[in-house]
């Protein structure tokens, strides 16, 4: 009997009014008796990813930006975003378009896993069952690191996640409930653990073609990921290792091209981004202006990277390696002090696609790197400084600095230099910032040299993820406070009330207003 696969699952309440609905479903019928050859099959996985990104909302809820008030653009959205308000606005970037992505992917990835089983898992469809399994097992791990508590063995068997969908959804109206985080990462290790060994790059096309899919090692990298975030550092070790085949030398991207550059952001950003570069695992472009919010442009420029966060935290602050201006990075840093001095590095490329090139209407796209090298390899650092393994991170994070900064006389790291670097700082506070902030994890950390290494590593990993959105998922896995502040330059100008505790309920975003409404359980407040 033939089923009609209903490829909305979650998103139907947000994506579709019932007249859209019954039109997708009238030009698409019978969709999976379609799916009977290997290259109908694969070419459904190029759905499978998101078309929409978390980085906006993630980037604007950390502690990457300040408020430079009224004088500079802002939007409902963005205000309700750095403020961790319930966000209500809708938009390329909003919350109901990360949920309906994710979920449509999802549901891609679950519709070829079906047609996969039915054909009777040939052999000659292994590579495509394991890029489904990989691929769904990502579209939940964002839903869940954004809409749920950070993992922890003491909470996560009762905190809330959101649902795991493991087939098409063939029923009108079907009714869903929220599976724990705990076991929304059990089915996530379970699908990569099954998917990963199955991924072959020899399927793709080209190797450019393969950045844009879960090629061996984006799918290591994501691996690499979980196994930190959840705190199992030995997978994260070993995971973090493969995505670069333990190869480190061999995946640095060729900064001397990128340094040729240095006078466009644009042309800087869509060099970083290119799928020519071996350090660039997974690329994803998006429906979103973030390459315009954190990018070149004076578009919404009220929350952002400025003076105040640059000179005491991150690009222009004293770091493990010392302290470096905009250009004393191999990826020069831009600073624009014509508007309200944000600084940013080129993480993200802005395009546009004209759907009506005489009225100049259509898209902008936003061009990001969720799996890199370069985070690969300072995952691995964090995961050994977890398992006190000091002189593999220390190897890591020199390896890291020597391609990072410009200079050729980096000083050498040491569990000394580490110590003194961090025993320089105080504890951050909103009106006297240092770039060590008090940790606050659900797991055990030693004062002292412990301690002292994980500030270093969070200190780089920033600068490496700037702009990305990763940034937010260490705020969380680290339980750092955050408190809003208003500033002028490199000025703090005042402290707002408005504080994010540890385990406050806003570090899990709350779900889309309609699916609230359609009976899914709201996060708490």
């Amino acid at each position: 009997m033939k089923k009609r696969f209903i490829y909305i699952a979650l998103s139907a309440v947000i994506l579709f009014n019932f007249s859209s609905c019954k039109k997708y479903l009238d030009e698409l019928p019978d969709n999976r008796a379609e799916l009977n050859t290997t290259d109908k099959i694969s070419r459904l996985l190029v759905s499978a990813y998101p078309t929409n990104a978390y980085v906006v909302t993630t980037e604007l809820a950390s502690d990457n930006v300040d408020d430079y008030g009224p004088s500079f653009t802002s939007s409902r959205l963005t205000e309700q975003m750095y403020g961790w308000q319930d966000i209500t606005e809708t938009s390329n970037d909003g919350i109901e378009r990360i949920w309906g992505a994710c979920y449509s992917s999802i549901a891609s990835a679950n519709q070829a896993l079906t047609a996969i089983e039915e054909l009777g898992n040939p052999s000659s469809l292994n590579a495509a069952r394991g890029e489904a399994l990989v691929a769904r097992a990502y579209g939940h791990f964002i839903l869940v690191n954004v809409f749920a508590q950070h993992y922890s063995p003491a909470n996560s068997a009762t905190d809330l996640g959101i649902t795991y969908m493991t087939k098409s959804e063939n029923t009108l109206n079907p009714k869903y409930t929220r599976n724990t985080v705990k076991e929304v990462y059990d089915y996530i290790v379970e699908d990569l653990e099954a998917g990963l060994p199955l991924i072959n790059d020899a399927s793709y096309a080209n190797a450019n073609a393969a950045k844009f899919h879960f090629n061996k090692s984006a799918a290591n990298a994501f691996a690499a990921r979980v196994y930190l975030y959840m705190g199992q550092w030995a997978k994260a070790v070993t995971y973090a290792s493969a995505s670069f085949a333990n190869s480190p030398t061999s995946y640095v991207r060729d900064y001397a091209k990128i340094a040729s550059y240095a006078a466009s952001f644009s042309d800087m950003a869509r060099e970083y981004n290119g799928s020519g570069i071996k350090a660039n695992f997974l690329i994803t472009p998006s429906f979103s202006t973030m390459g315009t919010l954190f990018g070149g442009y004076s578009t919404l420029s009220r929350f952002v990277p400025g003076l105040a966060i640059s000179n005491n935290e991150t690009i222009a602050s004293k770091g493990p390696f010392g302290t470096f201006s905009t250009t004393g990075y191999r990826l020069k840093a831009f600073s624009y002090s014509s508007s309200n001095n944000k600084v940013l590095f080129a993480h993200l490329s802005y395009q546009f696609e004209y759907t009506d090139p005489v009225a100049r209407t259509g898209y902008a796209h936003g061009v990001f790197t969720p799996f890199t090298f370069e985070e690969a390899l300072l995952t691995r650092a964090e995961a050994n400084i977890q398992l006190k393994n000091y002189t593999a991170a220390l190897a890591d994070m020199q390896y890291w600095g020597s391609f990072t900064y410009t200079t050729a006389s980096l000083p050498t790291l040491t569990e000394t230099s580490i110590n003194n670097w961090a025993n320089s700082f105080a504890y951050f506070t909103p009106t006297a910032p240092t770039p060590k902030k008090k940790l606050n994890p659900e797991f055990a950390i030693e004062a002292g040299t412990q301690e002292n290494m994980l500030h270093a590593i969070l200190y780089m990993r920033r600068i490496e993820t700037y702009s990305t959105g990763l940034r937010w998922f260490d705020v969380k896995r680290y339980g750092i406070e955050i408190t809003r502040r208003s500033t002028t330059g490199a000025v703090v100008n005042s402290v707002s009330t408005n504080t994010l505790i540890i385990r406050d309920p806003r570090r899990a975003i709350q779900l889309p207003q309609d699916v609230i409404a359609a009976g899914l359980t709201p996060n708490p407040r």
